[in-house]
């Protein structure tokens, strides 16, 4: 059994992480700004009332899991929204807010709980391989593809600097998943999504750490 805390809890894929950690008996931290009716009759600890981009909430989260040994932690929290090039100057709060939610709060999340969490530790980053350069041949998205590409830096240097802790960091893509997110269109469903990540991060070893892979096996160019 693990003890796993899981951002942005309270729905989609963060939701089906935390089932089906729990389901297989791991002790599950579910951490949501406001806890959703299918988060609470799950078997898990549910954190709410936390804002990933606030320094005071975040001392907060670290003071409530002071008594919690974290072995996964899994930066699930993200937000998506539509940018252009044309409309730029008119989108620049929506690129900042990105660059907050999904480039900047795991780093900070991963900062403010780094003293929980010991040699085996894991710190998984869900990204997108939107955010790979090489990937890129659809243009557009700006803000997010860019946010991504940026917390993909954040995650290689993570494993870098966690090596000597014995700390691996792994950053996945969970597919095109439908979710809230994605207006509800993709390829697959997020319980789906979540036992493909659950299997990466299972694999997930010193090894490996600093990899970007597919929640289906495949390593993604950066």
């Amino acid at each position: 059994m693990s003890n796993v805390v899981i951002t942005g809890a309270n729905r989609g894929i963060g939701l089906a992480l935390a089932r089906r950690f729990a389901e297989r008996g791991d002790s599950v931290v579910a951490v949501c700004r406001e806890a959703s009716d299918e988060l609470q009759a799950l078997n898990v600890r549910v954190e709410p009332g936390i804002e990933v981009t606030d320094a005071a909430s975040l001392r907060e989260l670290a003071l409530r899991l002071a008594d919690f040994d974290i072995d996964l932690l899994v930066n699930n929290a993200g937000v998506m929204r539509s940018t252009s090039f044309e409309g730029l100057e008119d989108q620049l709060d929506d690129f900042r807010l990105q660059f907050e939610v999904n480039s900047l709060a795991p780093l900070r999340v991963t900062r403010a709980l780094a003293g929980r969490m010991g040699k085996g530790a894991k710190v998984a980053i869900v990204t997108s391989r939107m955010g790979s350069i090489a990937d890129n041949d659809s243009g557009g998205h700006y803000g997010y593809r860019m946010s991504k590409a940026a917390v993909n830096m954040a995650g290689a240097s993570l494993a870098v600097d966690l090596k000597s802790r014995g700390i691996a960091v792994g950053l996945l893509h969970p597919g095109y998943v439908r979710t809230g997110m994605t207006g509800h269109s993709g390829f697959c469903d997020p319980d789906e999504a979540a036992a493909g990540l659950v299997a990466r991060i299972d694999e997930l070893s010193p090894e490996t750490s600093g990899g970007f892979r597919h929640a289906n096996g495949e390593t993604l160019p950066w």
